[in-house]
């Protein structure tokens, strides 16, 4: 294991064989041959007719098959074709509904697409984050998110949110100095910056280390990608299964062996056996169960929950404890601005999130901003400090913080006094 947060910046440099002024284009070229894109691999996705056949992995949906053939093989044609036509009308559903959250997937995916302005022969050059090579110098600044493992050569005021990484919900503030201890946990390497983690404010640059499945989080993936969990619905329709297919077995076993005793045709007993079978086995219950998942899922939906498989819902369900983070989870992890204290005045600010619309109160009244110096005064002070934005995406109807929650709702303040974005003067003056 290489502990890059002890090394100098020239110890560092002679590593990996690259300078502060970035790689040439031809050396990232060759690196990006040798190390391979820098992105998590990720599970080749199933075309339809796999997802069609998937409906089918489910033992309750085999003993069903198992049941259509032999009442074929006796001769019950139109029971068989019934008893396929509910298997097949199964599939149908769960095919479409799996295929729309596949597609939906890959769509946001694409949308989620980031980009990182590396040094490349001495200048600025912004790419795809997957095209990052060790070597590379990074050029950061707030609002965006770290594409690689990469150490600090320069920091100023640089806080980054390693909440992903680490959980810890505080930011970290970075240097560039060297860490001379060698066995540290991440949190404490704090002239490192993580590939997923974003920066919260202040920029500075640094020299990528590693990328791919040798970053952190990637060496986090491989493990959790072993991870096989069974839903609580798939379990229980094993265990019905298993009681379904133990019960038809004693009962025309039983069956059998009495009707032999008893002088029974054999040909009549495996008939009766056959018929009596396929009584016990639920052909409907698939059907059933598919159409209450899928109208969970509508409803799920509704709420903008986009849900992979059918059988999610269910396991949703059974969830008895949800442990989550406060701060954009159970909150929208919006900061407003809703009092000014300013000149012995209190001023009540209106509004909504990071919109940047709202009416200012005095002693509950509507007043107007630029009236009132003292008032235009914060507003300046407050665009002045603000190094955020909130910025309406239309997609999504929702507004993006660049930046502190807590300067963006400054900026919000500003503009809401009177001032615009980028511009320093108030129309008042």
């Amino acid at each position: 294991m290489e502990h890059w947060h002890t090394l100098t910046i020239e110890e560092l440099t002679q590593k990996l064989g690259s300078t502060e002024a970035g790689l040439t284009e031809e050396e990232a070229l060759h690196r990006q041959q040798q190390y391979g894109l820098n992105a998590l691999p990720e599970p080749k996705l199933p075309g339809i007719f796999s997802i069609f056949l998937s409906q089918f992995a489910s033992p309750l949906i085999y003993i069903l098959l198992g049941a259509a053939i032999l009442i074929l093989f006796i001769g019950e044609v139109s029971d068989a074709i019934v008893i396929l036509a509910v298997l097949l009308f199964n599939a149908l559903i769960g095919t479409v509904q799996e295929g729309k959250a596949q597609n939906a997937l890959a769509a946001l995916k694409r949308f989620a697409e980031t980009s990182a302005t590396v040094l490349r022969d001495g200048k600025a050059l912004v790419v795809k984050d997957a095209e990052v090579v060790p070597g590379d110098v990074l050029m950061l600044s707030e609002g965006e998110k770290v594409p690689a493992d990469a150490r600090l050569l320069t920091a100023f005021s640089l806080t980054v949110d390693e909440a992903s990484l680490t959980g810890e919900s505080l930011p970290v503030l970075k240097i560039a100095d060297r860490i001379s201890k060698q066995s540290l946990p991440l949190g404490d390497q704090r002239n490192i910056v993580f590939k997923g983690t974003n920066i919260v404010r202040g920029n500075g640059t640094a020299m990528v280390v590693t990328t791919g499945l040798n970053t952190e989080i990637g060496k986090i993936s491989m493990e959790i990608a072993s991870i096989d969990t069974e839903m609580p619905l798939k379990a229980s329709i094993t265990l019905l299964s298993r009681f379904i297919i133990w019960g038809v077995a004693a009962i025309g076993i039983f069956l059998l062996i009495v009707g032999l005793l008893r002088g029974l045709p054999l040909h009549v007993l495996f008939a009766t056996v056959v018929s009596l079978s396929v009584s016990i086995i639920p052909e409907g219950l698939p059907v059933v169960l598919t159409l209450i998942l899928a109208t969970g899922v509508w409803r799920m939906a509704k709420q903008n929950v986009l849900v992979k498989k059918l059988q999610a819902v269910e396991s949703l369900g059974q969830a008895k404890i949800l442990a989550v983070d406060k701060t954009g989870t159970l909150t929208r992890n919006e900061m407003l601005i809703e009092k000014v204290f300013v000149n012995g005045k209190l001023f009540t600010v209106e509004g909504n999130g990071y919109e940047p619309q709202g009416k200012i109160r005095l002693n509950d009244t509507t007043v107007e901003p630029l009236d009132h110096e003292e008032l235009v005064l914060a507003g300046r002070v407050a665009a002045f400090c603000a190094n955020a934005r909130a910025t309406f995406i239309e997609n999504t109807g929702a507004w993006k913080v660049s930046g502190d929650p807590t300067e963006a709702a400054l900026q919000v303040f500003s503009e809401k006094v009177g001032f615009r974005d980028g511009e320093e003067e108030s129309p008042a003056f």
